[in-house]
């Protein structure tokens, strides 16, 4: 047997510690684009629906000591094949449940760290590593 397949209103959950991305704190529901799939009445989530339209744009971040926020945003979300099964009829694969894997967050505006009467110091991390994790209500339908 496979892993539980995924679908609209399932999660995904970004652990961003030591950044903190007030956007990414809570799980995120996802937007299933599958219209050949459907799972317990909500569409499947395919490949490209890992990264939800409410948060692929610009999101405040900070990160100790550097505690003016800074912008940036989720460049890539690195899925691993325990998280794909095999292409659909749609042409795309569906999600999976799968295990933990990563995301990187690009900076364009570093966060400040205060230093008076100096100029602030910014943060030099310009790109951040996240540990990911889908999350799903589905216990029923799993691929094979």
């Amino acid at each position: 047997m496979g892993d539980f397949l995924l679908r609209s209103n399932d999660m995904i959950q970004f652990t961003c510690a030591p950044a903190i991305v007030p956007m990414l704190a809570a799980p995120i529901p996802l937007i299933g684009t599958g219209t050949t799939v459907m799972i317990g009445g909500q569409p499947a989530a395919l490949m490209g629906d890992e990264l939800p339209p409410s948060i692929a744009g610009p999101m405040p971040y900070t990160q100790p000591p550097f505690v003016t926020p800074g912008m940036g945003k989720i460049l890539k979300i690195m899925l691993t094949p325990q998280e794909l099964t095999k292409q659909t009829e749609q042409g795309k694969q569906m999600l999976l449940k799968g295990a933990q894997f990563t995301a990187t967050f690009q900076v364009s505006a570093p966060a400040m760290q205060p230093n008076p009467p100096a100029p602030p110091v910014p943060d030099p991390q310009l790109m951040k590593t996240f540990q990911v994790q889908f999350i799903t209500t589905n216990m029923n339908v799993q691929a094979s």
